[in-house]
């Protein structure tokens, strides 16, 4: 088992586990996840959320993104300057689309989240772009 600084199981899934896990996904939610799609900007359901608490995988459920690290980039999409835990993503060169792009995975499933840009805000400068379909959000509890 591989565990991850902040204590999570990041032993990559194998593909049984992976489709295991999928059955539960939208047909819109596979497309994006499974398949490298991304979703329409400024429909995202995650996109206005202000609550505090996790973004999780909606796949595997490993914690990717909290939410003070959230911030308003007008794109269209849910924006983090930082990751929950660098080891829970991966980031993955993309070319396609004509562009040369970073693109982001759960470290885990290897689902697809997004991309990554280097003009985000302070103190990391990078704006990890992702879509809400690929994400669920976990309240955090006043007790944690």
């Amino acid at each position: 088992m591989s565990t991850s600084a902040a204590g999570f199981d990041i032993t990559p899934i194998d593909n049984a586990e992976r489709e295991r896990l999928a059955i539960k996904l939208s047909p819109e939610e596979r497309r994006i996840m499974l398949d490298h799609g991304t979703e329409h900007p400024f429909c995202g359901g995650l996109l206005d959320n202000k609550e505090d608490g996790r973004y999780v995988c909606k796949l595997c459920e490993l914690p990717l993104f909290k939410s003070d690290s959230k911030f308003e980039s007008g794109t269209g999409w849910p924006s983090f300057f930082a990751p929950f835990d660098p080891e829970h993503v991966r980031e993955i060169r993309d070319i396609s689309h004509g562009m040369i792009r970073v693109e982001v995975r759960c470290a885990r499933c290897d689902s697809h989240l997004g991309h990554v840009f280097p003009d985000g805000p302070k103190p990391t400068g990078l704006r990890f772009c992702l879509n809400s379909a690929a994400m669920d959000f976990v309240v955090e509890s006043v007790d944690s």
